[in-house]
C-alpha cells in the first residue's frame, strides 16, 4: 500500500510484479526488487516531488504472496513456500520438512530463470550439513524450484 497525505487519489495498492517493479501515479514503472520499504519511500517520493511539493508518502507491505520458491522431489513436504525473508535452500529444505531417506543430499539443485535463461545451482546438503562447501548453500530468490532428487 502507497499513499500521499493529503492526496486521496494517490492511495493505491500496488503489487511487486515478477521483474521486481511496481507501478504508480505519477511515478510510472519502478524497480523496487531488493528494496527496503524505506528505500521504496524515498523513491517513490522523489519521483512525486516533480508534481507535488514535499510530498508524504507512506509505503506498507501488505502481504509476501508473490515471495515463493517451489521445492520438488525427495521431501517431506514437497510444495511452495512462503519466504518470508532471506532464505537459504538449506532453510527452505527444513520448512520443506526434511528429506526423505531415499533423498540424493549432494545432487540437489536450484533452478533459477534469469534473464539469459535457466540457471542450476549446486547444493550439497550432505557436506553442508557437516559444515563443507558453505557455498552451496544458495540465497533463493522468489520464483526458484529447489529440486532433490
Amino acid at each position: 500500500m502507497v499513499t500521499v497525505w493529503r492526496e486521496e487519489s494517490l492511495q493505491k495498492e500496488v503489487r511487486v510484479l515478477p521483474d521486481g517493479s511496481i507501478t504508480y501515479p505519477l511515478v510510472g514503472r519502478l524497480d523496487v526488487a531488493g528494496l527496503t520499504v524505506a528505500e521504496v519511500k524515498e523513491r517513490v517520493g522523489e519521483r512525486l516531488a516533480r508534481y507535488i511539493s514535499d510530498p508524504e508518502v507512506t509505503v506498507l507491505v501488505t502481504g509476501i504472496e508473490g515471495n515463493q520458491v517451489h521445492v520438488l522431489g525427495r521431501v517431506n513436504k514437497p510444495g511452495p513456500i512462503v519466504m518470508a525473508g532471506p532464505t537459504t535452500a538449506l532453510q527452505a529444505i527444513s520448512l520443506a520438512g526434511g528429506l526423505d531417506p531415499f533423498a540424493s543430499g549432494n545432487a540437489i539443485q536450484v533452478l533459477r530463470q534469469t534473464a539469459d535463461g535457466d540457471e542450476l545451482l549446486p547444493v550439497r546438503y550432505n557436506d553442508l550439513i557437516r559444515g563443507r562447501s558453505l557455498d552451496t548453500n544458495v540465497r533463493l530468490q522468489p520464483g526458484d524450484t529447489l529440486l532433490v532428487p
